[in-house]
């Protein structure tokens, strides 16, 4: 799934990751999204600087599946308003920076998306369920 069949890292990320999903609220669901679109990319980065053309292609499509089908899917654009558009566009931009990434063997721009991803992670992740936001 992640990286190469020997790498205990990779091997040991994807377990926890798959093992959380069944018992998760929503939002640590989310969290999760967030947690496998980073690794998904830094497995990308990883497989890009050792030339590993299909490995790179097939971790960045994963981080690419995350954000769109998963992230951008779980937005509630009736209760959200505003910041859901908001955030549907950033995450838009982000699979699209993801894309050129893969296709021109651009660190950086994965670098850009990873940065991204780990402040809307940090974000969420203060937003605990059940605990009122102040006003």
């Amino acid at each position: 799934m992640f990286g190469s069949p020997r790498s205990p890292a990779a091997a040991y990320a994807s377990v926890g990751i798959e093992t959380a999903v069944p018992t998760a609220d929503p939002h640590k669901l989310i969290l999760l999204l967030f947690e496998g679109a980073e690794l998904a990319i830094s497995v990308g980065k990883m497989h890009m600087t050792q030339g590993n053309i299909a490995e790179k292609g097939s971790s960045i499509s994963k981080a690419i599946d995350i954000i769109t089908n998963g992230l951008n899917a779980s937005l509630d654009h009736e209760a959200g308003g505003d910041l859901t558009i908001k955030l549907g566009a950033l995450y838009d931009y982000m699979a699209r920076r993801l894309l050129w990434a893969n296709m021109k063997n651009n660190a950086a721009a994965l670098d850009e998306v990873t940065q991204l991803l780990r402040e809307l992670h940090g974000a969420w992740a203060q937003i605990a369920p059940g605990k009122e936001l102040a006003a």
